[in-house]
């Protein structure tokens, strides 16, 4: 069960007017990093996650991301409320008008006429926000992992917002949200560094010949050694000969077929074959040196009885 309160998390201040900024946020209240996106993201997990205590936490930041997302959209409509009443109302000459919606940044006009300055499900380049965003998989090593993920892209997002504006206030409450994402952050890490084994992934195991072989695979200028590639924990290989066929089969491939299956594979094969030798024509060079290209019935003699 859900139970709103009208008071926002945090107070919203808006200065001036500003469509193009408040086009912007849009990326944090229907975009993939955004609010919408965390809270479907973390309540799905919550109703299929069987801890007590993982089951919690999840519900309790779901419903905060809600709140997030009443904040964001907030600011949106705050921003645009001179523009909604502009343009509703039709207060200007209808170029005036014109002048002042297309001369506002970015894509804010779209929002302005479709949407009448309101705060779609969109990002801020107007895509339609989608359930694909969310990447629910069902298993906490995994999904923790990609919450952590998420928390950091859309702490990043908020900073870029935040060096976009002047407007005190809005940068106050963007600096809320983006502290909440590194709190956030915190809460998944801990729960997943609480998980006995959280890796790898999942309940099997890796093959031990080669989870700890780094294939050096892309070489020349600019090839690099770190942790990432260390002697220390890596087989490093960078001998081609030795990044082929290393299960020591020689890389090749073979599929069994029933006796039928064959002959109608052999049949396909040799109905779709390319021929190795000759020049056939193609339709490209038909024509090419700018004449119109001759029906090939053109050349033909006429058969008996007919008119040439």
């Amino acid at each position: 069960m859900f139970a709103h309160n009208k008071a926002l998390q945090y107070t919203v201040r808006v200065s001036e007017t500003n469509p193009g900024l408040a086009n912007l946020l849009l990326e944090q209240f229907g975009g993939p990093q955004g609010e919408l996106a965390a809270a479907g993201r973390y309540f799905t997990q919550y109703l299929a996650e069987d801890d007590p205590g993982r089951r919690d936490m999840l519900i309790d930041i779901a419903t905060e991301e809600l709140s997030h997302l009443e904040v964001i959209g907030t600011l949106v409509c705050m921003l645009n409320k001179g523009a909604k009443g502009e343009i509703s109302e039709g207060v200007d000459q209808e170029g005036e008008l014109y002048r002042k919606i297309s001369g506002r940044g970015n894509d804010s006009h779209v929002t302005q006429v479709l949407y009448g300055a309101g705060a779609p499900l969109t990002n801020s380049g107007g895509v339609p926000w989608t359930a694909a965003y969310i990447d629910t998989i069902g298993d906490p090593t995994a999904d923790l992992r990609s919450n952590i993920a998420a928390e950091s892209r859309a702490k990043i997002i908020y900073e870029r917002l935040i060096n976009l504006t002047d407007d005190a206030g809005v940068k106050e409450a963007l600096g809320f949200l983006m502290t909440r994402e590194i709190a956030h952050q915190q809460m998944f890490e801990k729960a997943l560094y609480s998980i006995e084994g959280n890796f790898p992934p999942g309940k099997l195991p890796g093959m031990p010949q080669f989870t700890q072989v780094y294939y050096d695979m892309s070489q020349g200028e600019g090839n690099a050694r770190g942790p990432w590639n260390s002697d220390e924990h890596f087989n490093v290989v960078s001998e081609r000969s030795q990044q082929v066929g290393v299960d020591g089969s020689g890389g090749g491939f073979d599929v069994r077929l029933s006796s039928t299956e064959a002959k109608i594979a052999q049949q396909l094969m040799m109905r779709t074959r390319s021929a190795q030798t000759g020049d056939p024509i193609t339709g490209a060079e038909l024509g090419s040196d700018g004449t119109a290209p001759q029906s090939p019935m053109a050349s033909q003699p006429p058969k008996s009885g007919q008119q040439g």
